[in-house]
């Protein structure tokens, strides 16, 4: 397991009885919390807090000098913001229950049950953590500028909708929550899921693995591993990908493939923190956070009955959408001049020279594989590349194929018919006129890029205009 400390503030466990403090910081720690602070002494605890910031505090009542409700009202009063839960004996249960109206965050019963303990722990880690991360969003919102602009040297773009994104990645890159990725094939989910990584400050490795088309078994010894003997041929131990992950980022990518029985365990894992290793009886427990991604549209997968209703709802405590490249058409041109560059080193040839009209083009082709398919688009250009100019043949071809094979993600869920009318219908003239500034419009006046998208020639396009 990794040496990092989870969380990275302290948890303080205050208690006069050495039994009960070696009790909860063995399970802490079995729990994978392993920054923890001990006291025996009540009358040492302000100070304590004074000194150095701390994740939350697990308070007995019953104590010698100062009494839990006592000191409970005193860290309530300087700390508000420290998550307090109460430990007490069965017989100060309604002691408990007051405490929880003067403040207090939750309350667990002696003896200790460590499955309890666990969950009212990590409830209060998380509140906390979210308290931080919507005073970091608000502070962030003000700013204009990154702060880990490093970690997006990956991500090729200038657009105004992915700074955006990036910003509110460095908000949100610290929490431990789930964090859900959206958005089309060849957007760049797992682009964005490394650079939330670097933002996080994890020092944990990031790992990342595609679940889709993984059977239940597959996806449990994959991510949970197993233990020898577990099944035929499970001749040794063997550690998961959840494991391999302690201390740093678990990325499953297309989530929204996986089996039932998956899902429950996967559930499991975000909510407690808990896994079963094949052939093992007892959980394991993880530090590493884990980031979904998927090309789907959960919302509709979980009314379906394809995606449970509970993990859809956990996974999607923050949401990123990235949007698809037909939509940020100024990412074009940086786009292919880092492809053409990508390319000419790849394939051993001199870097060519991009027609002015290849942008135009492209800007009217809805690139359904969006920046995937732009990147293998241009590296077939250039694999056919011959004098110094970048032909624009191959994109021609190339977008007129794809354009009789399939419609445009932009209208495939739109009625089959491209015109609609309303009103009193305009005459033959007057619809040419609006097709052909359209088309120009498309492609940024363009007269042998319009010709193609209106399906005639050039010279007939420009005999129109001249009309």
């Amino acid at each position: 397991m990794s040496d990092v400390l989870h969380p990275g503030l302290p948890v303080v466990v205050v208690d006069d009885e050495e039994a009960i403090l070696l009790s909860i910081d063995t399970s802490l720690r079995m729990a994978g919390i392993n920054n923890i602070i001990t006291c025996k002494d009540s009358r040492k605890v302000m100070d304590l807090l004074k000194n150095d910031p701390v994740e939350m505090m697990l308070l007995d009542l019953t104590m010698p000098y100062l009494h839990g409700e006592e000191l409970l009202d005193m860290v309530r009063s300087e700390f508000p913001e420290i998550p307090v839960i109460i430990i007490t004996g069965t017989v100060e249960v309604e002691t408990a229950v007051r405490c929880m109206k003067s403040g207090a965050f939750d309350y667990v019963v002696k003896p200790l049950e460590e499955g309890r303990l666990i969950k009212a722990v990590s409830q209060a880690m998380a509140f906390k953590g979210l308290r931080r991360e919507n005073l970091a969003l608000k502070q962030h919102i003000l700013s204009d500028t990154l702060e880990h602009p490093d970690a997006f040297a990956a991500i090729i773009t200038n657009n105004q909708k992915m700074l955006s994104l990036f910003k509110y990645i460095e908000t949100i890159a610290a929490t431990p929550q789930p964090i859900l990725i959206t958005g089309e094939t060849g957007v760049g989910k797992e682009l964005i899921a490394n650079a939330i990584h670097k933002v996080s400050g994890l020092t944990g490795p990031f790992t990342a693995v595609n679940v889709a088309g993984l059977d239940d078994h597959t996806f449990s010894d994959t991510l949970f591993g197993h233990v020898k003997g577990a099944f035929t041929g499970a001749d040794r131990d063997r550690n998961g990908l959840v494991e391999q992950a302690a201390g740093g980022t678990l990325f499953l990518d297309e989530i929204g493939d996986l089996s039932h029985t998956s899902q429950v365990k996967l559930l499991r894992l975000l909510q407690e923190g808990e896994y079963l290793p094949l052939g093992r009886d007892t959980p394991k427990y993880s530090n590493a956070r884990v980031l979904t991604a998927t090309n789907q549209d959960l919302w509709v997968s979980q009314k379906e009955g394809r995606i449970r209703k509970d993990l859809f709802y956990r996974l999607g405590t923050y949401h990123i959408h990235i949007p698809p490249l037909r939509d940020r058409m100024d990412d074009i041109p940086l786009l292919v001049e880092q492809f053409l560059e990508e390319a000419s080193v790849t394939l051993n040839k001199k870097r060519p020279t991009p027609p002015k009209e290849l942008f135009s083009l492209l800007c009217t082709y809805s690139l359904p594989g969006n920046v995937r398919e732009l990147r293998s688009l241009v590296f077939d250009a250039v694999s056919r590349h011959t004098s110094k100019m970048l032909s624009l043949d191959v994109f021609k071809s190339y977008i007129k194929k794809e354009r009789q094979g399939q419609p445009s993600p932009e209208t495939e869920k739109e009625d089959k018919t491209p015109i609609s009318f309303s009103g009193k219908l305009p005459t033959i003239k007057q619809t040419t006129e609006l097709l052909i500034k359209e088309a120009l419009k498309r492609s940024r006046g363009n007269q042998t890029i319009a010709a193609q998208i209106l399906g005639i020639s050039q010279p007939a396009l420009s005999k129109r205009l001249k009309r």
